[in-house]
């Protein structure tokens, strides 16, 4: 790679990172070509960008945002692949699936709407959280509850009080 290549690549990474709040950092190092070629067509079908990329490329991508990512920076070693998502907890689902039948990606970080997760160990509850699209639909399921039972026992007890008249409307003949 020439200097103005790694310039071109920094300032995509660069732009990639500026624009993604949920990022996930990975070795997928020792998978055979057909583990990878599978990994990355999971990543597609899951909507997950999956890149690999120079820890000195990435390090100054991400030297070079707002935001300050030193955190990370003692996680880049070895082979390092990057994930870019919308969802915060599929990368971390796709890892733990993929790994179901394979001993890699390796989960190094992960950095979700301003916090890092570094570490193996993050990896079960990342999988765990709740998108945000979860979440606003338990949330409405919630609300909706109580109102679906106002209902449902005013239909009862509708169809009970009118059978009610009519049996006394019946008597009274």
């Amino acid at each position: 790679m020439t200097k103005e290549e790694k310039n071109q690549f920094i300032d995509v990474l660069d732009k990639s990172i500026k624009e993604n709040s949920n990022f996930y950092l990975a070795d997928i190092s020792g998978l055979t070509a057909e583990e990878s070629s599978s990994l990355r067509r999971l990543c597609f079908k899951r909507e997950v960008s999956l890149q690999v990329v120079k820890n000195t490329l990435l390090k100054k991508a991400l030297e070079r945002n707002d935001n300050n990512f030193e955190d990370l920076y003692d996680v880049l070693k070895g082979n390092t692949s990057i994930m870019f998502t919308d969802v915060a907890n599929v990368p971390a689902k796709l890892i733990k699936e993929f790994r179901k039948k394979h001993d890699r990606p390796t989960f190094k970080a992960a950095y979700l709407d301003e916090t890092f997760y570094i570490g193996e160990e993050y990896l079960d509850a990342l999988s765990e959280l709740k998108s945000k699209d979860e979440v606003i639909s338990e949330i409405i399921a919630l609300l909706q509850s109580p109102a679906k039972n106002v209902i449902s026992s005013l239909k009862s007890s509708g169809s009970k009080l009118s059978g009610i008249v009519k049996t006394l409307a019946e008597r009274t003949e």
